[in-house]
């Protein structure tokens, strides 16, 4: 099998302005052009050959993830040759299979699988978290990096501000944070625009570090955090923020998913979609769904509109923030690799080799996505309300979201 695989790989060869090399099994050796090589492979059986030869890249990460595929070097240029080159995109037969019975195995459908699902990723513990993602807010998603942005916190801090403004949240107001993860809009808003705010979470590790947080920072009177699944009801709010659930609300609960944002929401109220979107309807990448993320969805623009209509809501604005998630996605891979000792510290057993080529993988890929030029997978903010709004509700363009703050 190692002809179809070498005459891939030079494919990507010629495509790829990066040098790179490669070791078969057999010991015979391919280099793509002259020059430093960027990265190398390293096959070491040819049972590997085999496994690519019939799941393609799917083949070629689980090859890198269990040890029987070496990459050195530049990762970030392993993934820049692929993308570019197109290597991947082409649906697989036997990965869309795999990704079916995936479905079937871990549809959100249900709460429970719902909610092992979330823990599967998100219950790794809130010092694993610490150490890579900004401190102390530890937001899970993508940043904004205005012009002149030093850090990912500022960074962080720029994407919560974004976020309210774009409500227009004010004193006094109710809100409800669906899928709060580590309580980093909770606690940032709570004490600074005098709101009260609910935050909902389906996994339970994540509830408690924020129920603590609560109570050590004596900040009952304004925050609630309550453990339940995004589409059970919590009553009506003055204002809905949803940064990164619709990502989870799986292939078939996204009507589902929006409606009970919609019901949470107060008529003419105000609310925010954060969330990472396909443009076109496809199929999620399943290395994703099956290393990372278990029942994951990621859901077409299109069809979060449609169903956002169906609901009752009115799309008010929408901003499209790539290319901000490859920054944030850099910085997190960067923290990453320089805390791996102390990661591994944390649990030897779970934070093993295997693991952090996976997340290495998962965090270095997904910025090289969000930084393509040929990848379609976006991340969206939707501004939105319940019903129309009406005359002198909602400002008529976007100047006020950039006018320095009072």
């Amino acid at each position: 099998m190692k002809p179809i695989i070498a005459q891939e790989l030079e494919r990507i060869g010629a495509l790829s302005p990066e040098p790179f090399e490669v070791t078969f099994a057999d010991g015979e050796t391919y280099r793509s052009r002259n020059g430093n090589a960027a990265f190398s492979l390293r096959f070491h059986n040819r049972a590997v050959e085999w496994g690519i030869a019939a799941f393609g890249h799917i083949g070629m990460c689980e090859a890198y993830f269990d040890g029987d595929l070496d990459i050195d070097g530049d990762l970030r240029a392993a993934f820049r040759a692929g993308m570019n080159s197109g290597y991947g995109s082409t649906p697989n037969v036997l990965v869309e299979g795999r990704n079916h019975w995936h479905e079937l195995r871990y549809s959100n459908a249900s709460y429970a699988q719902a909610k092992a699902n979330a823990r599967a990723h998100y219950g790794l513990g809130t010092e694993f978290y610490r150490l890579w993602l900004d401190d102390p807010l530890m937001m899970y998603t993508c940043a904004y990096w205005r012009d002149g942005t030093a850090s990912l916190e500022e960074a962080q801090v720029n994407k919560i501000e974004h976020v309210c403004r774009k409500v227009r949240l004010r004193e006094g107001e109710s809100v409800i944070d669906m899928g709060c993860g580590f309580g980093g809009f909770m606690f940032h808003v709570a004490p600074r625009y005098r709101v009260k705010i609910t935050g909902t979470n389906t996994t339970t590790e994540q509830v408690g570090a924020v129920a603590d947080k609560i109570a050590r920072e004596n900040l009952g009177g304004q925050l609630n955090v309550i453990e339940a699944d995004f589409r059970e009801p919590q009553g009506e709010f003055d204002k809905v923020v949803s940064i990164g659930v619709l990502e989870h609300a799986g292939r078939d609960q996204l009507e589902e998913v929006v409606k009970a944002h919609a019901d949470a929401l107060k008529p003419g109220g105000l609310g925010m979609l954060h969330f990472i979107g396909h443009v076109g309807r496809r199929d999620t990448e399943f290395f994703i769904r099956e290393h990372v993320f278990p029942g994951g969805w990621i859901p077409s623009l299109a069809d979060v509109i449609v169903v956002m209509e169906a609901s009752g809501l009115e799309v008010v604005d929408i901003e499209n923030l790539r290319r901000h998630y490859a920054l944030t996605l850099d910085v997190w891979a960067e923290r990453f690799d320089r805390n791996w000792s102390r990661i591994q510290a944390l649990d030897p057993a779970r934070f093993n080799e295997r693991f952090r080529r996976i997340w290495r993988t998962y965090l270095i890929g997904c910025a090289e996505m969000f930084r393509s030029p040929k990848e379609q997978t976006h991340l969206f903010q939707i501004t939105f309300s319940k019903g129309n709004v009406t005359p002198g509700s909602y400002p008529m363009t976007r100047d006020f979201l950039y006018r320095p703050a009072p």
